[in-house]
């Protein structure tokens, strides 16, 4: 039965089933002769030689041109086999989408059945500043790059907050990235009461609005016309993608606390902290600020000095637990 498993999880790393059957034979006799491998195994000539130069190139046993052959610590071996199944799944994965990437292509103009329209081109920007206005509750989004200019939308946020109305985002890493737009655009919305989150990538480009639609947007990664969207009305769809938000709400990190701001942290520092929050690196947060790289790690053991942590994960923690983000 061990050896049922062990023959299993060779396979699944990749090894064909006579290479496995050889390596067994390895464990149990060797050092041996390759003759005796190939007598218990069944195996000889070519085919016995073939699946023992399995083994030595992937780094599982020793070379065949010693009067006896045997394992070798499998580290490094099973490395090699680790990536290349790696490799195969990747390769496999980007096939089974590209594939369902040409159905929805194909499929997604006859599509429109009242529950889900297509808004493309110019139709796009008013569609979505009508979104804004039509807002009661609150909206959910996910927010990342590409971006298509759309002229006036800070404001119509800032708007739609005024109003009283939730509104609760979570932005891609990228996104605070983006030159100016952690100052100039987002920071202006949590001040005036956005909730926001982050996380290295988001599943989608999101707006929900209420309980009421949805915008998916389809930019240029998506589909071979650049600035559409789909708005999706209360069904199924509307429904799983109002889960996948809440669950990738759940998961991101907050970029902004409740706590009281303590005095005298300049507002520069503290767009240093939601930009590390972000996972920004930092020639992204030394650009962003505007200053050289030694002067951010300056800034940076300030910052630990005071909140008494000893590397950039402390800091975090503490920055959170203390309000600072």
């Amino acid at each position: 039965m061990a050896n049922e498993r062990l023959g299993e999880s060779l396979r699944v790393l990749g090894l064909d089933p006579t290479a496995c059957r050889v390596y067994l034979a390895l464990l149990e006799l060797s050092p041996a002769p390759l003759a005796a491998i190939g007598a218990a195994t069944g195996l000889s000539g070519a085919r016995l030689t073939a699946a023992y130069a399995t083994l030595a190139d992937t780094g599982l046993a020793s070379t065949a041109d010693a009067d006896v052959v045997a394992p070798v610590p499998p580290a490094a071996g099973l490395e090699v086999l680790a990536r290349h199944r790696a490799a195969e799944l990747e390769e496999s994965r980007v096939a089974v989408g590209g594939a369902f990437e040409s159905f929805r292509r194909r499929r997604l103009a006859a599509y429109n059945d009242g529950l889900v329209e297509v808004v493309t081109g110019e139709d796009v920007g008013p569609r979505m500043r009508q979104a804004w206005a039509s807002a009661r509750e609150q909206i959910r989004q996910f927010e990342s790059p590409p971006y298509v200019h759309l002229a006036g939308a800070t404001d119509d946020a800032l708007a739609t907050l005024a109003r009283g109305v939730t509104q609760r985002v979570v932005y891609a890493r990228e996104a605070l990235e983006r030159p100016g737009q952690l100052e100039h655009v987002v920071e202006p919305c949590v001040e005036a009461g956005e909730q926001a989150r982050v996380l290295p990538s988001v599943p989608v480009k999101l707006l929900i609005i209420d309980e009421a639609y949805a915008l998916v947007s389809l930019s240029i990664r998506d589909v071979d016309v650049h600035n559409t969207m789909l708005v999706v009305q209360p069904c199924g769809l509307l429904s799983a993608l109002t889960a996948l938000f809440e669950q990738t709400w759940r998961d991101a990190v907050p970029l902004h606390g409740l706590a009281p701001r303590p005095a005298g942290l300049p507002p520069a520092d503290r767009r240093l902290l939601r930009l590390l929050a972000g996972g920004a690196t930092d020639e992204v947060a030394a650009r962003e600020l505007g200053i050289s790289r030694r002067t951010l790690f300056r800034r940076l053991q300030v910052l630990m000095a005071r909140l008494g942590a000893a590397n950039r994960f402390q800091l975090a923690l503490q920055a959170q637990r203390a309000g600072w983000l």
